[in-house]
């Protein structure tokens, strides 16, 4: 093992879901990781150790997703490889800082994909790669004053419970054909509030 290994991921940002993380266990456990997690209401935990260290990823709820959060420096080419392929399959955002002898790499990745390299020696620094935008700023600007999705989602929690309510009633009285209707209008409501949520 490289000795000078290091990597830093800054502004981490995966959203997920429970399976994916349960497929993060699985992979670390097949690597032979040590490991144990915890979960409360807010947030689960998976604490993994690498020699003498114990790296503690954290992962945030919102409603039935996840988001990994927080900064994190791992040591491990292993470790620091799933780490990659979870912000690559999960379409992630990422700093990566890469140390070695005196120089950094540092990846900008946007849907896990790297969209700007950049090598730092001293007080150099030399662009290596950079994508070309397909997006104008303006269009930029736009996207970020659009109140679309703010004005979109109390009205979906609105049709959210209305359906909901159709579904009681027509379980309760026995209209099976109208509850299968129902439960996919619900699939695409659920669908279209997570796409507002992201």
């Amino acid at each position: 093992m490289n000795k000078s290994y290091e990597v830093e991921y800054c502004n981490l940002e995966i959203r997920f879901d429970r399976r994916q993380i349960h497929h993060l266990v699985k992979d670390l456990i097949q690597a032979g990781y040590s490991l144990y997690w915890s979960e409360n209401d807010t947030q689960f935990f998976v604490s993994i150790r690498t020699g003498r260290k114990l790296v503690k990823l954290r992962f945030e709820r919102i409603h039935d997703r996840f988001k990994m959060i927080g900064d994190y420096i791992i040591k491990d080419e292993k470790l620091s490889a799933l780490l990659e392929k979870l912000i690559n399959d999960a379409r992630g955002h990422a700093v990566v800082k890469r140390m070695k002898d005196r120089q950094i790499v540092i990846e900008s990745i946007m849907f896990g994909e790297i969209i700007r390299l950049v090598e730092v020696s001293g007080m150099e620094h030399r662009i290596i790669y950079q994508k070309k935008t397909l997006i104008t700023t303006e269009e930029m600007i736009k996207a970020f004053q659009s109140k679309r999705a703010e004005e979109r989602i109390p009205v979906v929690l609105i049709e959210l419970d209305y359906e909901l309510a159709s579904l009681h009633e027509a379980v309760q009285e026995g209209r099976l054909e109208d509850a299968e209707q129902i439960k996919e209008k619900l699939s695409r409501l659920r669908c279209e509030m997570l796409q507002l949520e992201i």
